[in-house]
């Protein structure tokens, strides 16, 4: 981008920031904003991270707009674990990922980083978030081991998410235990991520919790396979329907990759409703990855200022 449109923004900004939220601003303020703001590109090199109001507005922009801060070049996960781990004190845990690889600074240096604790009273409902909206279909897809996880890819056109008129395509699928995310300082016994990305190379995931309970039909298809090595699995067709998805409650905010590159700027959904699973299947999926009972969740990270909202139906 171009000098010029940079100093525009930033002009903007400075002009208009005084109505963000928590600060009191009416309805039509906050949406003259957001399209005063919609038609530029934001770069997350070039802007003030450490200002919350800012961390905010670029919130309210990347979930009401095309403003995004992940790139199609640094929006991939890393596809091996190699030379990272999730056991701190090894020099590679999740403390030192940020200094392992330049590229991954961000997960050290960041302020839009995931996973974090969803604290009731930071929450705030926001009823314009809507349901959500996701047209799914099946397709032919493999199962995977790619060192730090469980992964189940889909090699065709699986459908989409539909996210303020943007299409996000479902990639792929993959399991965390304990849960990454937190619910009041405590953790669930797993946690599935739903991938998606959008034409443009933006990322949107959605995550499902589970507690231990009857088992998980979904994953009791995919781990029948015995051996899930690091070569493919060809699973068939596979529809994504499948996975229970839960309720049409849900955290909404912006956030990053839990793995390294640790890339910010992905729309995050957590569905509310908490899901069941086996124990033998928590079992089963922590002993396959390469980090063992020791788990594949990376630790909360701070919030930074950011707002988390929810969507309740049944508030309005």
């Amino acid at each position: 981008m171009a000098l010029g449109p940079h100093i525009s923004l930033v002009y903007t900004i400075k002009k208009r920031v005084a109505c963000l939220p928590p600060l009191h601003c009416n309805k039509e303020s906050l949406f003259s904003l957001l399209l005063s703001l919609s038609h530029f590109q934001v770069s997350s090199m070039l802007i003030n991270t450490n200002n919350k109001s800012f961390l905010i507005l670029i919130s309210l922009l990347l979930l009401s707009s095309h403003i995004y801060l992940v790139t199609a070049d640094d929006s991939a996960e890393v596809d091996n674990e190699t030379p990272f781990t999730y056991i701190e004190g090894t020099g590679n845990g999740p403390k030192e990922w940020g200094v392992i690889d330049p590229h991954w600074q961000v997960c050290g240096k960041g302020h839009f980083q995931s996973p974090i604790d969803l604290l009731g009273q930071r929450i705030q409902i926001l009823f314009n978030l809507g349901e959500l909206h996701k047209d799914y279909k099946p397709a032919p897809a493999v199962v995977k081991n790619r060192g730090h996880d469980i992964s189940v890819l889909w090699k065709g056109d699986a459908g989409k998410l539909d996210i303020n008129g943007t299409d996000y395509q479902l990639l792929q699928v993959h399991w965390h235990s304990p849960s990454e995310h937190s619910f009041n300082g405590s953790r669930y016994e797993l946690e599935l991520h739903a991938v998606h990305k959008s034409a443009s190379g933006n990322l949107a995931v959605i995550a499902i919790v589970y507690r231990y309970g009857h088992p998980d039909s979904f994953l009791s298809r995919v781990l029948k396979h015995k051996s899930i090595g690091k070569s493919e699995i060809q699973l068939g067709i596979v529809n994504p329907r499948d996975i229970k998805f839960g309720s049409r409650k849900y955290y909404r905010y912006v956030g990053s990759l839990t793995v390294p590159p640790c890339t910010e700027g992905v729309v995050w959904t957590v569905v509310k409703k908490v899901r069941t699973v086996s124990r033998e299947q928590v079992r089963i999926l922590r002993e396959t990855v390469h980090d063992g009972l020791k788990g594949n969740a990376r630790p909360t990270q701070p919030l930074d200022g950011r707002p988390v909202w929810i969507y309740n139906p049944r508030a309005k």
